[in-house]
């Protein structure tokens, strides 16, 4: 059985699809380069990505912000 410890795991790269390890020494994981990392982080800020809204609350003494 090997040791958990030097069994190395590589997973998809979430942004670029290429290959990631996804161990300690990859300080940018799940992803597989810092390039990758800032394209993720570059889509949330500019709200590329988002969750889903909620339905919205048709109660007439709801306050809208």
């Amino acid at each position: 059985m090997p040791d958990p410890e030097f069994t190395v795991k590589t997973v998809v790269c979430p942004a670029c699809n290429g290959p990631s390890i996804y161990a300690p020494s990859n300080i940018y994981r799940p992803f597989c380069c810092e390039r990758c990392k800032n394209l993720d982080l570059g889509a949330w800020a500019s709200e590329r990505f988002k969750l889903p809204e909620q339905t919205p609350n048709t109660d007439p003494d709801f306050e809208q912000g």
